[in-house]
């Protein structure tokens, strides 16, 4: 992926939630995830370029994080539950190879 293209995030946070409830959250983000084993049209390998880490924070308190690998399919999706506490901002941070980084953030108001 290109170093000047914004990759595409796909984010599902329930706008509202009441205090206590059991939410889903679901990211997708768009990413070719190169293992580094496959052969290339010219029999060469192609160079492996996957997303290492992804970490989700709850108004800055991390509430889940994983590492990646190889065999995880391109345009990862992630899904996961965690517990509405109180209103504010769920960000989402991936990292990997060839200095791939993205942010995306969702509002969430608890009642």
């Amino acid at each position: 992926m290109a170093a000047d293209t914004k990759p595409r995030a796909l984010l599902h946070v329930p706008a509202t939630a009441k205090r206590g409830e059991v939410i889903e959250i679901k990211t997708l983000i768009a990413h070719p995830m190169e293992s580094g084993y496959r052969a290339g049209p010219n029999g060469s390998v192609l160079p492996r370029d996957i997303i290492q880490h992804f970490v989700c924070t709850y108004n800055g308190e991390e509430i889940f994080r994983a590492e990646l690998s190889p065999a995880i399919a391109a345009n990862p999706f992630i899904t996961f539950f965690t517990v509405a506490t109180q209103s504010g901002t769920i960000a989402f941070e991936w990292s990997g190879d060839n200095g791939f980084a993205a942010r995306e953030q969702a509002a969430i108001t608890v009642e």
